[in-house]
């Protein structure tokens, strides 16, 4: 069922929320993580002192780390290039290429790999057709791009579903 394959193993409001213990004790080694409105707003274009310090920790703990962002090239390079994280831009999610060259880039298989994004149409579906664990976030800003409006808008519908069939197990925030 398609819908199933939207929904994530987890859900937090904020990156932060992320107990990196429990990812440690499931075995993930590796994150993939969207960039806007899941690491900072689609429109600000350098990092937090906080997102810079939960990266810091991430380093510290011992994962491994690779941003992918349907958004373009420069958008990209420029938020992830000063912090040394390695990017995939244009990624085309939930298309599977961009997730098994992520894996590749990380040296991490699969089942020790998290994705953590804001969107279920492109980064949760993405993860779960290759069996990733997936971690949704509420978008870090209120407003979004075009495309993504339309996805939003798609998602609602997809979440209306899911609560009426009792998949659903979180408050949205």
């Amino acid at each position: 069922m398609l819908l199933k394959k939207l929904l994530p193993n987890l859900y937090v409001s904020s990156i932060y929320q992320i107990d990196l213990q429990a990812l440690k004790q499931k075995g993930i080694k590796g994150i993939i993580t969207d960039l806007d409105n899941t690491l900072i707003e689609w429109d600000r274009p350098d990092a937090t002192p906080e997102l810079l310090e939960w990266l810091k920790q991430l380093r510290e703990e011992g994962f491994k780390v690779i941003v992918v962002s349907n958004n373009n090239q420069p958008r990209v390079s420029s938020f992830a290039e000063p912090l040394g994280i390695p990017y995939i831009s244009r990624a085309k999610k939930p298309s599977r290429a961009s997730f098994h060259k992520a894996m590749n880039i990380l040296g991490v298989s699969a089942n020790q790999i998290v994705m953590i994004g804001d969107q279920m149409l492109t980064d949760i579906l993405g993860g779960n057709r290759l069996g990733l664990y997936t971690i949704l976030v509420s978008p870090v800003a209120q407003t979004d791009g075009f495309f993504t409006k339309i996805n939003r808008g798609i998602e609602r519908i997809a979440l209306a579903r899911l609560r009426k069939k009792g998949l659903i197990t979180w408050e949205e925030k």
